[in-house]
């Protein structure tokens, strides 16, 4: 088993923290002085340890509940709890325009526009025909469920396919590190409220 306090100190030691100030303060139940987004990340992680601690709750986490607590995409718990975060942000609902806005200065020139283009159009058709399962303009948390749910491959696949699209300058059909590091903002601000990041804080 492993304990909300064991797995607090190991990640913020990899965040830089002394893991043994973080230990003994921890264990004396002391203040710790971290930084305010660390802070939003270590409720945020709670919020999911609570999640995986399957009843009776003991704030314990066994191998099955840890494995849930860090891959939560392969828990049908834990998505239906991701799903139910994304929905909430979105006031309750997801539109086409959410689903198909993309991260600000991406496009430089009139190929990038044509790329985003069909970006917009591909993500359209996405999700009138994919996601938006009875076709009334609005993404239920149940469609949203089934749509991000890892054994559905489409959404991982089109999206691969569309980020190297735009990203490939060359047009070669790979990616370099200066594409790479140009369109980072691209990468880093996927759709779905960045959901890389929802799933694992160390994306």
């Amino acid at each position: 088993h492993v304990t909300w306090d064991e797995y607090r100190v190991k990640f913020l030691a990899s965040k830089g923290f002394n893991e043994k100030e973080v230990a003994e303060k921890i264990k004396n139940n002391e203040e710790l002085k971290v930084d305010e987004e660390t802070q939003e990340v270590l409720e945020s992680l709670k919020d999911r340890w609570f999640q995986a601690d399957n009843p009776p709750a003991d704030q314990l986490l066994n191998e099955e509940e840890f494995l849930s607590f860090l891959h939560p995409e392969h828990s049908r718990g834990m998505l239906r709890y991701m799903v139910k975060e994304i929905v909430r942000d979105l006031d309750g609902k997801l539109t086409l325009a959410e689903f198909i806005s993309l991260p600000m200065g991406t496009v430089e020139n009139q190929q990038a526009q044509d790329i985003d283009d069909d970006w917009v159009r591909e993500r359209k058709k996405e999700f009138e025909e994919v996601i938006d399962a009875n076709h009334d303009t609005i993404v239920t948390m149940e469609e949203l469920e089934e749509y991000m749910d890892p054994m559905n491959e489409y959404n991982a696949l089109n999206e691969a396919k569309q980020m190297i699209a735009v990203a490939d300058e060359n047009q070669n059909h790979n990616l370099e590190l200066e594409e790479i590091l140009k369109y980072s903002e691209y990468f880093t601000g996927s759709k779905l409220m960045d959901y890389a990041r929802n799933v694992h804080e160390e994306f």
